[in-house]
């Protein structure tokens, strides 16, 4: 769920549950908090199952008959459970989620309570039935104290004699959550932790086994450091706590659109979070894939390395299954069901499970597909340069998992160079979807694929095959180049070459090359133990006094349409450009090097979205994409940096960033 479902007027009282704090009178009850039970089953891999929200949200004809958010009831969930209990289940299918709009309230003890219409029975019941089909139950709850339920502060917590919801809040009941919906609690009272306990141990008694926890911040385009009431992180931590303590194994998920800058907490306090808005377009199909499933390929990267065993990076609903309601060509629906598994995230469909077409059923009932997921082993862009893109894993057998994929809208060839993904000599190529094997391929794998089209291969090397993969140069000086690069197999050193010549050896996969000559062409390359060579990357070191820093509010920059300078604390010169995008851009001129060739071009931005996309335009010709990571908290203040190398030409250059498309970050500077 997002900032947007608010407006769905069935789901008016979304907010009235969620976690709770404040203070209270000191002696009122034990102020030591207990210590959290482990569950390590518990999201040891991706789960996979099914979630309403992607039917209550669409407009697809007779979805919601009875008004926006009208399909979640009883009897629709327990239609969707039997369905996937039929044709997903022996697939390894399981949890059935119950989304917004099931909650009427609260009890007299501020607990949420279920929309007597929708479920007569109550979500106990509902529960029992989910399990009696060997499912696993979610439910949906919101982050912060609801305001229907407060009471004039009078209503009790349970099990907490002397503690009230007055005691949980501030004085000023400041609001929270992403739709500030909520009072935000105060954890300096010992009895919010009580009330975190009260809802996850109804929960548990309902049999539940999955808690979905949306509006969290920071996140959601806000909760930025100036912004202390979207910061619900001592929330998620309490709440950490009385999952952990219900009694009872339940996955505990946040959502949405969460900050990287607080992944460490989401890490240790929660099973997975969301990375993005809702993947949902809120339109007459469930999903569409400009509205925001191609921005996953954006929004991913700087959460890659957070993922693991007990958390997850969560890309949303997997809606490919009902090419009719999806809003998709087959090509987005499996570039779409690719994606989510090479990136091992939650498998989770969206659609009318009852209504599954041949080849939705096909997407999402393929084992070796589902196989990648379940490994935990998420993937990585080898480039994003382009809008044609390779992403690789490497497995633990030695071999490599790539996927190619063309963002572009129009038929394009991807290729993936065997040298850059670490493959050494030939090998075995396995067509994922195709189902076809093709021995003694060298070089590379490539494919002319249509519009946001994509291919799924398993690459495994006839011999040993492993060399270091994705060497990147990070950083240039007029003396030093940073690289990065993957391991190889078996590698315990590795030794490092410019121009041919060792110069350094590195226990890791980085190192620091110093001792280059200024404004000078280096070839380099790694060799690991068995003595292969990665790919080169070959790049110019700085010129004498250099790297030269240009900024994007100076007076040569040229700007169009909307752009303009804006004030930055942080920034350097305490100003950048800001409204880029549309028809709307900034052009960097007078960017002068000696001699023709690449360069590191780092550039400083600003954006508290999740991530916004840019293409640069060098001289009017050559044309790069770059990718700005987002802190997802309305922070665009704290510039970050990003870096891309580029072709230049001897003498001066200009470097125009536009995105005809959409709004981009705002551009502090470059440095060359």
């Amino acid at each position: 769920m997002s900032l947007r479902r608010p407006t769905l007027t069935v789901l008016a009282a979304i907010a009235l549950v969620s976690t709770a704090a404040a203070t209270a009178p000191a002696d009122a009850i034990e102020a030591k908090k207990p210590t959290p039970a482990t569950y390590p089953q518990v999201a040891a891999k991706p789960y996979m199952g099914w979630s309403s929200w992607s039917l209550q949200s669409t407009n697809y004809p007779g979805v919601n008959p009875d008004g926006p958010g009208s399909f979640i009831s009883e009897k629709n969930i327990l239609t969707q459970a039997n369905a996937l209990a039929t044709k997903l289940k022996p697939y390894g299918y399981e949890y059935i989620n119950v989304d917004a709009g099931w909650q009427d309230g609260g009890d007299e003890y501020g607990r949420p309570v279920a929309m007597a219409k929708r479920f007569p029975r109550g979500m106990k019941a509902v529960g029992d039935d989910i399990h009696k089909l060997g499912l696993k139950f979610g439910i949906y709850t919101t982050v912060g104290l609801g305001t229907d339920v407060y009471r004039d502060g009078n209503t009790p917590i349970y099990d907490a004699p002397g503690c009230f919801t007055r005691d949980i809040v501030y004085p000023d009941l400041r609001k929270t959550n992403g739709w500030d919906a909520a009072y935000k609690i105060n954890y300096e009272s010992p009895c919010a932790q009580k009330y975190a306990d009260s809802i996850a141990k109804l929960f548990a008694s309902w049999g539940v086994d999955f808690i979905k926890m949306d509006g969290v911040g920071p996140g959601s385009w806000k909760g930025a450091p100036d912004d202390p009431n979207h910061n619900n992180t001592e929330d998620i931590e309490a709440w950490w706590r009385a999952v952990q303590n219900a009694g009872r194994p339940m996955q505990y998920t946040l959502s949405w659109s969460l900050s990287h800058r607080y992944a460490d907490v989401w890490k240790q306090n929660s099973n997975g979070w969301r990375i993005d808005t809702d993947v949902e377009c809120y339109c007459d199909t469930i999903v569409k894939w400009d509205s925001s499933v191609k921005a996953r390929w954006w929004d991913l990267p700087q959460w890659i390395d957070d993922a693991g065993p007990g958390h997850w990076n969560n890309l949303d609903a997997l809606n490919v299954g009902v090419g009719a309601m999806d809003g998709l060509t087959d090509a987005e629906r499996q570039s779409y069901m690719t994606f989510w598994a090479i990136n091992s995230a939650p498998l989770f469909a969206g659609d009318d499970l009852t209504k599954l077409d041949a080849y939705g059923l096909k997407l999402l009932t393929n084992r070796e597909v589902i196989a990648i997921d379940q490994s935990g082993n998420p993937a990585r862009p080898l480039n994003q340069d382009q809008l044609q893109q390779v992403w690789y894993a490497q497995n633990k057998d030695g071999s490599t998992t790539v996927a190619l994929f063309n963002l572009a809208d129009s038929p394009a060839t991807v290729t993936g160079n065997f040298a850059q993904l670490g493959i050494d000599g030939k090998a075995t190529v396995r067509d994922i979807w195709a189902n076809q094997n093709t021995r003694n391929v060298s070089g590379a794998v490539s494919a002319q694929l249509p519009a946001h089209g994509s291919k799924l291969y398993k690459i495994t090397p006839n011999g040993s095959g492993a060399i270091p993969a994705d060497l990147t140069a990070t950083d240039v000086s007029r003396t030093t180049v940073s690289l990065t690069w993957r391991p190889s197999a078996g590698a315990s050193s590795y030794k490092v070459f410019a121009n041919g010549k060792q110069v350094a050896t590195s226990s890791g996969t980085n190192v620091v090359v110093s001792g280059l000559l200024p404004q000078t062409q280096y070839t380099f390359t790694v060799q690991g133990s068995k003595g292969a060579s990665s790919a080169p990357v070959t790049m110019f070191t700085a010129k004498n006094g250099g790297p030269v820093r240009y900024e994007a509010e100076a007076s040569s920059s040229t700007l169009t349409g909307d752009a303009g300078v804006s004030g930055c604390t942080l920034c350097s010169g305490g100003s950048k450009i800001g409204n880029i995008g549309y028809g709307s851009t900034v052009t960097l001129n007078n960017i002068t090097v000696p001699t023709t060739g690449t360069y590191l071009v780092k550039i400083a931005y600003t954006d508290g979205d999740t991530s916004r996309q840019s293409m640069l335009t060098v001289n009017g010709t050559d044309n790069y994409w770059a990718n700005y990571s987002g802190l997802g908290d309305n922070d665009w203040g704290t510039p970050q940096v990003t870096y891309l190398p580029m072709k230049l030409t001897a003498g001066a250059n200009s470097i125009k960033v536009s995105n005809p498309n959409g709004y981009i970050a705002d551009i502090d500077w470059i440095t060359v």
